[in-house]
C-alpha cells in the first residue's frame, strides 16, 4: 500500500496525478495565513522509502501520465536526492508525460542554475511557487520568509532551466491598509517573472492560524467582496505578462476571471466592473472553500 502521512495538498490541476511525498510537510510552514502542513513536522524521506511508494504504484496502476511529488516543498530535496527520484521515475513509468512539484523560493534558491538545468533534463517540468504578494511590508507581516526580490529570483531560475512556472499569490492579504501597495506590487512581481500559470486566490479564513486569530482579536480586516473586486482590478491594471495564463476560477474568490494576459485582461477588468456595478454577482460566502 502506498503511505501518505496527514492530509493531501495538490494544486487543482494535479486532480488526477498519482501524487507521491518526496517530503513529508513545509520547510517554512511559518506563514501567518496557512493552515496546510501544521500537523506535520518537515522531513525528506528516505529514497528507499520513495522508491516502494512508486514500485506499488506500479503495480496498481496499468498507466501513469502525471506525477506530482508531495508535499510542501519536494524542491527542498538535495539535487542528487532529486535527480535519482526522476531516474527512477523515468525508469518506471516510461509512459509518464510530465513531472511536477511545489517549491519554496528557498528551496530554489539554494541550488545551483546547473542543478535545476538537470532536474529539468531528468523530467521535472513545472514547479508550483507561492509569491503571495508582491509587497515586502504584507510578506513581512505575513512571516514569509523571503523578499520579493528573492521571490522574482528564484522564478526566473526555475524559468532559465527550461521548466514552466506557476505562480499564486493571494487576494486581501495586505487587508484594505496595504491593499493598493499588495496589488501593484504583486503585478509588477509577476510581470518581472512572466510565469506560464498565474493563479490567484483569496483570503479565506477556515482552520486556526495566527492571522485568523488576529482577525477574531480585531487585529486584522477581513477585506469584502467589492473591496477585493477593486484590488484585483488594480492588479489586473498594471500587469504586463505576455501570454500568462491567468486564473481566479478557484473557490476561494468572489468573482470567476479566466483568460490568457495581456490579450484578454480588459475582458477579465471589465467584469470586474460589472461586478463592483452589481451585474455579475460575487460568490456567496457559504459556497467559498480551500
Amino acid at each position: 500500500m502506498i503511505e501518505y502521512e496527514g492530509r493531501v495538498f495538490r494544486p487543482p490541476s494535479e486532480a488526477y496525478s498519482l501524487i507521491i511525498q518526496a517530503t513529508v510537510g513545509c520547510s517554512h510552514n511559518q506563514c501567518t495565513f496557512c493552515d496546510m502542513y501544521k500537523e506535520k513536522r518537515f522531513r525528506v524521506r528516505r529514497l528507499e522509502d520513495v522508491k516502494a511508494d512508486f514500485d506499488e504504484a506500479r503495480r496498481m496502476y496499468r498507466r501513469v501520465d502525471r506525477i506530482f511529488l508531495a508535499d510542501g516543498d519536494a524542491l527542498m530535496c538535495r539535487a542528487e536526492h532529486m535527480a535519482e527520484l526522476l531516474r527512477y521515475i523515468r525508469r518506471l513509468f516510461p509512459e509518464c508525460e510530465r513531472v511536477t512539484s511545489y517549491g519554496s523560493p528557498a528551496s530554489i534558491l539554494v541550488k545551483t542554475q546547473e542543478e535545476l538545468d538537470q532536474l529539468h533534463g531528468l523530467g521535472l517540468e513545472m514547479v508550483y511557487m507561492g509569491l503571495e504578494s508582491g509587497s515586502d511590508e504584507v510578506l513581512r507581516r505575513v512571516n514569509k520568509g523571503e523578499t520579493v526580490d528573492d521571490i522574482v529570483r528564484a522564478g526566473l531560475m526555475v524559468k532559465k532551466a527550461g521548466m514552466k512556472l506557476s505562480v499564486t499569490c493571494i487576494a486581501g492579504l495586505g487587508s484594505l491598509e496595504l491593499s493598493e501597495e499588495h496589488a501593484i506590487g504583486t503585478a509588477l512581481a509577476l510581470s518581472r517573472m512572466k510565469p506560464e500559470y498565474i493563479g490567484l486566490l483569496t483570503l479565506l479564513f477556515e482552520l486556526e492560524t495566527p492571522l485568523m486569530r488576529d482577525w477574531r482579536a480585531g487585529r486584522f480586516y477581513l477585506m469584502q467582496p467589492v473591496e477585493i473586486a477593486r484590488e484585483t482590478l488594480t492588479l489586473l491594471e498594471h500587469i504586463d505578462a505576455e501570454g500568462s495564463v491567468f486564473r481566479a476560477n478557484h473557490a476561494s474568490n468572489y468573482v470567476n476571471l479566466a483568460g490568457t494576459l495581456n490579450r484578454d485582461r480588459e475582458a477579465m477588468c471589465q467584469r470586474l466592473r460589472q461586478a463592483l456595478a452589481g451585474e455579475v454577482q460575487f460568490r456567496n460566502e457559504a459556497f467559498r472553500a480551500r
